[in-house]
Protein backbone atom coordinates (compact mmCIF):
# COMPACT_ATOMS: atom_id res chain seq x y z
CA UNK A 1 0.00 0.00 0.00
CA UNK A 2 1.50 3.32 -0.55
CA UNK A 3 0.29 6.71 0.81
CA UNK A 4 -0.28 9.57 -1.58
CA UNK A 5 0.22 12.89 -0.97
CA UNK A 6 -1.77 15.82 -2.78
CA UNK A 7 -0.18 19.38 -1.30
CA UNK A 8 -0.03 22.92 -1.95
CA UNK A 9 1.27 26.09 -0.87
CA UNK A 10 0.95 29.83 -1.73
CA UNK A 11 4.16 31.62 -0.51
CA UNK A 12 6.84 33.72 -1.71
CA UNK A 13 10.37 31.94 -3.08
CA UNK A 14 12.50 34.01 -3.71
CA UNK A 15 15.08 32.02 -5.77
CA UNK A 16 13.16 28.46 -6.35
CA UNK A 17 15.47 27.05 -8.63
CA UNK A 18 17.57 26.53 -5.41
CA UNK A 19 15.08 24.44 -3.59
CA UNK A 20 14.38 22.03 -6.80
CA UNK A 21 17.47 19.83 -6.82
CA UNK A 22 17.37 18.93 -2.82
CA UNK A 23 13.75 18.40 -3.25
CA UNK A 24 14.45 16.29 -6.01
CA UNK A 25 17.36 14.30 -4.14
CA UNK A 26 15.27 14.16 -0.81
CA UNK A 27 12.38 12.65 -2.54
CA UNK A 28 14.23 10.17 -4.30
CA UNK A 29 16.67 9.35 -1.94
CA UNK A 30 13.27 7.64 0.06
CA UNK A 31 11.79 6.51 -3.28
CA UNK A 32 9.03 8.99 -3.68
CA UNK A 33 7.62 9.51 -6.87
CA UNK A 34 5.04 11.72 -8.33
CA UNK A 35 5.41 15.61 -9.13
CA UNK A 36 6.26 18.58 -7.30
CA UNK A 37 5.67 22.09 -8.94
CA UNK A 38 8.18 25.33 -7.80
CA UNK A 39 7.34 28.60 -8.75
CA UNK A 40 8.17 31.91 -7.19
CA UNK A 41 4.44 31.82 -5.56
CA UNK A 42 4.82 28.69 -4.09
CA UNK A 43 4.35 25.06 -4.28
CA UNK A 44 2.31 22.44 -5.89
CA UNK A 45 2.00 18.59 -6.38
CA UNK A 46 1.03 15.06 -5.87
CA UNK A 47 3.60 12.25 -4.49
CA UNK A 48 3.43 8.98 -3.08
CA UNK A 49 5.74 6.34 -1.05
CA UNK A 50 5.64 4.50 2.17
CA UNK A 51 4.02 6.60 5.07
CA UNK A 52 7.56 6.99 6.64
CA UNK A 53 8.68 8.73 3.65
CA UNK A 54 5.85 11.05 3.09
CA UNK A 55 5.75 12.11 6.72
CA UNK A 56 9.34 12.70 5.88
CA UNK A 57 8.80 14.86 2.97
CA UNK A 58 5.92 17.06 4.57
CA UNK A 59 8.36 18.00 7.24
CA UNK A 60 10.74 18.64 4.51
CA UNK A 61 8.43 21.20 2.84
CA UNK A 62 7.39 22.06 6.37
CA UNK A 63 10.77 23.65 7.25
CA UNK A 64 11.05 25.42 3.85
CA UNK A 65 10.31 29.29 3.59
CA UNK A 66 6.75 30.39 4.49
CA UNK A 67 5.67 27.20 4.08
CA UNK A 68 4.86 25.84 7.81
CA UNK A 69 1.33 24.70 8.59
CA UNK A 70 1.10 24.26 4.77
CA UNK A 71 -2.08 22.22 3.16
CA UNK A 72 -1.96 18.39 2.07
CA UNK A 73 -3.97 15.52 1.89
CA UNK A 74 -3.12 12.28 2.41
CA UNK A 75 -5.16 9.25 0.98
CA UNK A 76 -3.46 5.51 -0.43
CA UNK A 77 -3.22 3.54 -3.54
CA UNK A 78 -2.77 0.11 -4.12
CA UNK A 79 -0.34 0.22 -6.63
CA UNK A 80 2.36 2.95 -7.25
CA UNK A 81 0.65 5.74 -8.85
CA UNK A 82 3.70 7.41 -10.46
CA UNK A 83 6.55 5.92 -12.61
CA UNK A 84 9.19 8.24 -11.60
CA UNK A 85 9.69 11.64 -9.54
CA UNK A 86 9.87 15.18 -11.08
CA UNK A 87 10.63 18.51 -9.80
CA UNK A 88 9.72 21.34 -12.41
CA UNK A 89 10.51 24.98 -12.18
CA UNK A 90 6.97 26.93 -13.60
CA UNK A 91 6.00 30.43 -14.08
CA UNK A 92 2.81 29.25 -11.73
CA UNK A 93 2.08 26.45 -9.47
CA UNK A 94 -1.05 26.18 -11.12
CA UNK A 95 -1.64 28.25 -14.34
CA UNK A 96 -4.38 30.58 -14.67
CA UNK A 97 -2.65 33.41 -16.70
CA UNK A 98 -3.46 36.61 -14.29
CA UNK A 99 -0.35 38.23 -13.23
CA UNK A 100 -2.27 40.46 -10.58
CA UNK A 101 -4.33 37.30 -8.74
CA UNK A 102 -2.63 36.76 -5.36
CA UNK A 103 -4.00 34.36 -2.78
CA UNK A 104 -2.08 35.30 -0.32
CA UNK A 105 -3.80 38.96 -0.32
CA UNK A 106 -7.17 37.14 0.34
CA UNK A 107 -9.43 34.65 -1.19
CA UNK A 108 -12.87 33.66 -0.74
CA UNK A 109 -14.72 32.33 2.97
CA UNK A 110 -13.50 29.06 3.49
CA UNK A 111 -16.17 26.52 4.13
CA UNK A 112 -16.31 23.19 6.09
CA UNK A 113 -16.93 20.20 4.44
CA UNK A 114 -19.76 19.66 7.21
CA UNK A 115 -21.48 22.94 6.18
CA UNK A 116 -20.97 22.77 2.42
CA UNK A 117 -24.03 21.44 1.60
CA UNK A 118 -25.90 23.63 3.43
CA UNK A 119 -24.41 26.55 1.68
CA UNK A 120 -24.64 25.28 -1.96
CA UNK A 121 -28.52 24.34 -1.24
CA UNK A 122 -29.53 27.65 -0.52
CA UNK A 123 -31.60 29.31 -3.19
CA UNK A 124 -29.29 32.60 -3.58
CA UNK A 125 -26.20 30.76 -4.41
CA UNK A 126 -24.46 29.58 -7.99
CA UNK A 127 -21.93 26.55 -7.36
CA UNK A 128 -19.24 26.96 -9.91
CA UNK A 129 -17.07 24.08 -10.89
CA UNK A 130 -13.75 25.61 -11.27
CA UNK A 131 -12.47 22.12 -12.95
CA UNK A 132 -11.71 21.06 -16.87
CA UNK A 133 -14.80 19.44 -18.83
CA UNK A 134 -12.70 15.66 -18.75
CA UNK A 135 -12.62 16.19 -14.50
CA UNK A 136 -16.31 17.16 -14.64
CA UNK A 137 -17.39 14.75 -16.80
CA UNK A 138 -17.08 11.95 -14.22
CA UNK A 139 -18.56 13.66 -11.51
CA UNK A 140 -19.42 16.44 -9.55
CA UNK A 141 -21.51 18.64 -6.92
CA UNK A 142 -25.53 18.35 -7.60
CA UNK A 143 -26.48 21.72 -9.17
CA UNK A 144 -23.22 22.86 -10.01
CA UNK A 145 -22.24 24.91 -12.84
CA UNK A 146 -19.64 23.54 -15.89
CA UNK A 147 -17.60 25.99 -17.52
CA UNK A 148 -16.79 23.46 -19.93
CA UNK A 149 -13.18 25.09 -20.14
CA UNK A 150 -10.28 23.11 -21.65
CA UNK A 151 -8.05 24.37 -19.16
CA UNK A 152 -8.01 26.58 -15.65
CA UNK A 153 -5.98 29.40 -18.12
CA UNK A 154 -10.06 29.45 -19.50
CA UNK A 155 -11.52 30.46 -16.62
CA UNK A 156 -11.40 34.43 -16.50
CA UNK A 157 -12.72 34.67 -20.04
CA UNK A 158 -14.92 32.02 -19.23
CA UNK A 159 -16.22 34.27 -16.09
CA UNK A 160 -16.32 37.39 -18.59
CA UNK A 161 -18.75 36.29 -20.93
CA UNK A 162 -21.15 34.74 -18.44
CA UNK A 163 -20.62 36.71 -15.13
CA UNK A 164 -24.17 38.41 -15.69
CA UNK A 165 -25.60 35.12 -15.18
CA UNK A 166 -25.03 35.18 -11.48
CA UNK A 167 -25.84 39.27 -10.82
CA UNK A 168 -27.31 39.11 -6.84
CA UNK A 169 -25.87 35.48 -6.46
CA UNK A 170 -23.26 34.76 -3.76
CA UNK A 171 -21.32 32.28 -5.89
CA UNK A 172 -20.01 28.78 -4.31
CA UNK A 173 -16.53 27.57 -5.51
CA UNK A 174 -15.02 23.95 -5.54
CA UNK A 175 -12.14 22.08 -7.16
CA UNK A 176 -10.12 18.83 -6.55
CA UNK A 177 -8.00 20.07 -3.53
CA UNK A 178 -8.54 23.56 -3.14
CA UNK A 179 -5.62 25.30 -5.16
CA UNK A 180 -7.62 26.79 -8.07
CA UNK A 181 -10.29 27.56 -6.16
CA UNK A 182 -7.15 29.86 -4.53
CA UNK A 183 -7.14 31.74 -7.28
CA UNK A 184 -10.30 32.18 -8.59
CA UNK A 185 -11.80 33.63 -5.43
CA UNK A 186 -9.36 35.79 -5.32
CA UNK A 187 -10.14 36.82 -9.38
CA UNK A 188 -13.75 36.68 -8.77
CA UNK A 189 -13.17 39.29 -5.76
CA UNK A 190 -10.60 41.68 -7.99
CA UNK A 191 -13.88 42.18 -10.32
CA UNK A 192 -16.40 43.20 -7.51
CA UNK A 193 -17.58 40.04 -6.72
CA UNK A 194 -18.55 40.61 -2.63
CA UNK A 195 -19.91 37.01 -1.49
CA UNK A 196 -17.66 34.37 -2.65
CA UNK A 197 -16.76 31.07 -0.62
CA UNK A 198 -14.71 28.20 -1.38
CA UNK A 199 -15.04 24.23 -0.31
CA UNK A 200 -11.75 24.10 2.51
CA UNK A 201 -9.86 20.96 1.43
CA UNK A 202 -12.03 21.00 -2.20
CA UNK A 203 -13.55 17.63 -3.35
CA UNK A 204 -10.89 15.12 -1.82
CA UNK A 205 -11.74 16.34 1.62
CA UNK A 206 -15.49 16.56 1.24
CA UNK A 207 -15.04 12.71 0.07
CA UNK A 208 -13.23 12.06 3.00
CA UNK A 209 -15.26 13.47 5.84
CA UNK A 210 -18.83 13.74 4.79
CA UNK A 211 -20.84 10.44 5.00
CA UNK A 212 -22.08 9.21 1.61
CA UNK A 213 -25.50 8.86 2.38
CA UNK A 214 -25.48 12.81 3.55
CA UNK A 215 -23.66 13.16 0.24
CA UNK A 216 -24.55 15.90 -2.65
CA UNK A 217 -21.31 14.82 -4.69
CA UNK A 218 -22.47 12.33 -7.77
CA UNK A 219 -19.94 10.22 -9.91
CA UNK A 220 -16.16 10.04 -9.10
CA UNK A 221 -13.11 12.25 -8.52
CA UNK A 222 -10.92 12.76 -11.22
CA UNK A 223 -7.16 12.53 -9.88
CA UNK A 224 -3.56 13.24 -11.30
CA UNK A 225 -2.09 10.25 -10.58
CA UNK A 226 -2.01 6.40 -11.85
CA UNK A 227 -5.54 6.00 -9.47
CA UNK A 228 -7.36 7.99 -12.35
CA UNK A 229 -10.16 8.53 -9.81
CA UNK A 230 -11.51 8.22 -6.70
CA UNK A 231 -15.08 8.35 -5.19
CA UNK A 232 -16.59 8.41 -1.14
CA UNK A 233 -13.87 7.72 1.35
CA UNK A 234 -11.27 8.35 -1.37
CA UNK A 235 -11.42 4.84 -2.72
CA UNK A 236 -9.99 4.19 -5.72
CA UNK A 237 -12.38 4.66 -8.71
CA UNK A 238 -13.42 2.64 -11.63
CA UNK A 239 -11.61 4.47 -14.38
CA UNK A 240 -8.38 4.27 -15.90
CA UNK A 241 -6.60 6.47 -18.52
CA UNK A 242 -6.52 7.00 -22.13
CA UNK A 243 -2.57 7.30 -22.81
CA UNK A 244 -3.24 9.63 -26.38
CA UNK A 245 -5.93 12.19 -24.69
CA UNK A 246 -5.07 11.50 -20.77
CA UNK A 247 -8.87 11.51 -20.83
CA UNK A 248 -10.85 9.39 -18.02
CA UNK A 249 -12.39 6.57 -19.35
CA UNK A 250 -14.39 3.56 -17.51
CA UNK A 251 -13.53 -0.13 -18.43
CA UNK A 252 -16.59 -0.66 -20.72
CA UNK A 253 -14.69 2.01 -22.60
CA UNK A 254 -12.43 -0.07 -23.38
CA UNK A 255 -14.69 -2.40 -25.66
CA UNK A 256 -16.13 0.50 -28.19
CA UNK A 257 -14.50 0.02 -31.33
CA UNK A 258 -13.04 3.56 -31.22
CA UNK A 259 -10.02 2.12 -28.36
CA UNK A 260 -6.67 1.35 -28.99
CA UNK A 261 -4.62 0.62 -26.08
CA UNK A 262 -2.20 3.97 -26.18
CA UNK A 263 -3.88 5.36 -29.34
CA UNK A 264 -7.59 6.44 -29.25
CA UNK A 265 -10.67 6.24 -27.18
CA UNK A 266 -13.98 7.44 -28.34
CA UNK A 267 -13.06 10.89 -26.90
CA UNK A 268 -10.25 11.25 -28.87
CA UNK A 269 -10.79 9.17 -31.87
CA UNK A 270 -11.34 12.33 -34.62
CA UNK A 271 -8.52 14.61 -32.41
CA UNK A 272 -5.18 12.69 -34.28
CA UNK A 273 -4.11 12.15 -37.86
CA UNK A 274 -2.71 9.47 -39.44
CA UNK A 275 1.02 9.96 -38.37
CA UNK A 276 0.29 11.06 -35.04
CA UNK A 277 -1.58 8.03 -34.11
CA UNK A 278 0.97 6.46 -35.43
CA UNK A 279 3.42 7.91 -33.38
CA UNK A 280 1.30 6.40 -30.49
CA UNK A 281 1.52 3.03 -32.18
CA UNK A 282 4.95 3.22 -31.86
CA UNK A 283 5.19 4.44 -28.36
CA UNK A 284 2.89 1.71 -26.82
CA UNK A 285 5.10 -1.14 -28.64
CA UNK A 286 8.16 -0.14 -27.07
CA UNK A 287 6.02 0.13 -23.55
CA UNK A 288 5.40 -3.66 -24.46
CA UNK A 289 8.11 -4.82 -25.32
CA UNK A 290 9.96 -3.29 -21.82
CA UNK A 291 7.40 -5.14 -20.00
CA UNK A 292 8.33 -8.50 -21.85
CA UNK A 293 11.59 -7.90 -20.76
CA UNK A 294 10.33 -6.90 -17.42
CA UNK A 295 11.78 -3.48 -17.81
CA UNK A 296 10.34 -0.42 -16.55
CA UNK A 297 9.28 2.19 -18.96
CA UNK A 298 8.39 5.85 -18.83
CA UNK A 299 5.48 5.68 -20.53
CA UNK A 300 2.83 8.19 -21.95
CA UNK A 301 3.38 11.70 -20.58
Amino acid sequence: MFTVCALYHFTRFDDPAALKAPLAKFCCERGITGSLLLAHEGINGTVAGSEDAIRALIDHIDALPGCRGFDYKLSTASEQPFGRMKVRLKREIVTMGQPDVDPRAAVGHYVDPADWNALISAPDVAVIDTRNDYEVAIGTFEGAVDPETASFRDFPAWWEANKERFHNKRIAMFCTGGIRCEKSTNYLMSQGVEDVFHLKGGILKYLEEVPEDESLWHGDCFVFDGRVSVGHGLVEGPHGLCHACRRPILPEDRARPEFEEGVSCHQCIDEYDDARRERFRERQRQIALAKARGEAHLGPR
